[in-house]
């Protein structure tokens, strides 16, 4: 386990040797077309960290919206709780969620549901090309607490019989326009191939956080000097594949920085955690004895390189090590 404790990953605060039989996540949905024109969706799900206030385990509402389908050509209107477009498009050709979220996912850039509108639709009968516009609360599963609304644009292409998929988003978010400006913008670009028994894809992001950070001017006392932008990025390269008609591969590599623009000479709020850089890998082997009913032994590795050492008293390098056998299973 890390020194650390300053990440939000599934293992950060998880004791050295713990050992658990658990449900990581579990999906209870249904499809419904209304008419030729209007269909509905509904899902419940428990995500691992989805707690009642005595400790047990709980359900939320993750999806539930309205499709007018065809709202203009090729396009449909969806109104509800939905999944965003932010990593729509990877996370399809990723399809190994039961081991672990895609990067912006996996490390909070944006969230898997939002309460929204979207118009979202195809620029050809095939859907070689299409497109994602939504405005949405920005606060996930869980009610809006302000007046600011959360802004997505994501266009796609797919080429060679759609084997080759570009995916370019952005979003924008508002917390605060005063006294301080403060907002997140992220950028994200996805490129993947795929057919029916390999897939490799590369996703980079960068979000701008301005005026995230607080900095001091000195240890004690505690005055606040100033607000600084942070700048999160990340790149995550994975690719699957079949080894034998039962048996399948997965591999992956992640680097995550939380702030480009973090500086060791600032003294930063506590609840500041973009001193770490982290590294993860994730290897396993997926055997499938029958249709939908999957056997996955795994390694999940997470490393920190601890960048305000000299400060925090910490050491340099730490990590997250898990060694699982995931069951992943669909019934329909």
């Amino acid at each position: 386990t890390n020194k650390f404790g300053m990440t939000n990953t599934q293992y950060g605060s998880t004791a050295k040797d713990f050992n658990s039989l658990e449900f990581r996540r579990i999906y209870l949905g249904y499809d419904y077309d209304i008419s030729e024109h209007f269909s509905s969706q509904l899902i419940l799900a428990y995500e691992g960290t989805s707690l009642a206030s005595d400790g047990n385990r709980s359900i939320y509402i993750k999806i539930a919206n309205l499709r007018w389908k065809n709202i203009i050509h090729n396009g449909d209107l969806v109104i509800g709780a939905m999944a965003p477009p932010t990593f729509a498009n990877s996370e399809s050709v990723w399809s190994y969620r039961s081991l672990e979220k895609t990067i912006m996912d996996m490390r909070k850039i944006g969230a898997s549901n939002d309460v929204g509108i979207s118009l979202q639709g195809k620029l050809n009968d095939k859907g070689d090309y299409g497109y994602n516009f939504m405005i949405s609360n920005g606060s996930g599963a869980k009610p809006e607490t302000d007046r600011f609304k959360k802004f997505y644009a994501n266009v796609y292409a797919k080429f060679m019989d759609q084997k080759i998929i570009l995916d370019l988003g952005a979003d924008n978010e508002w917390a605060q326009s005063h006294p301080n400006q403060k907002s997140k913008t992220t950028y994200k670009v996805f490129l993947g191939y795929q057919t029916k028994t390999f897939a490799v894809g590369i996703e980079a992001f960068q979000q701008v956080q301005e005026n995230n950070s607080l900095i001091y001017n000195d240890q004690v006392p505690a005055t606040i000097q100033d607000t600084v932008n942070a700048l999160a990025s990340g790149i995550s390269v994975f690719a699957r594949g079949s080894i034998t008609k039962k048996m399948g591969y997965v591999l992956r590599y992640d680097y995550y920085n939380p702030d480009s623009k973090f500086s060791a000479n600032n003294i930063y709020a506590a609840s500041y955690t973009g001193m770490y850089t982290e590294s993860f890998v994730l290897a396993g082997l997926d055997f499938a004895p029958i249709k939908n009913v999957h056997l996955m032994p795994n390694i999940w590795y997470d490393m920190y390189n601890n960048r305000y050492s000299d400060v925090n008293n910490l050491s340099k390098k730490s990590n997250d090590l898990a060694f699982r056998l995931t069951v992943h299973y669909i019934f329909r």
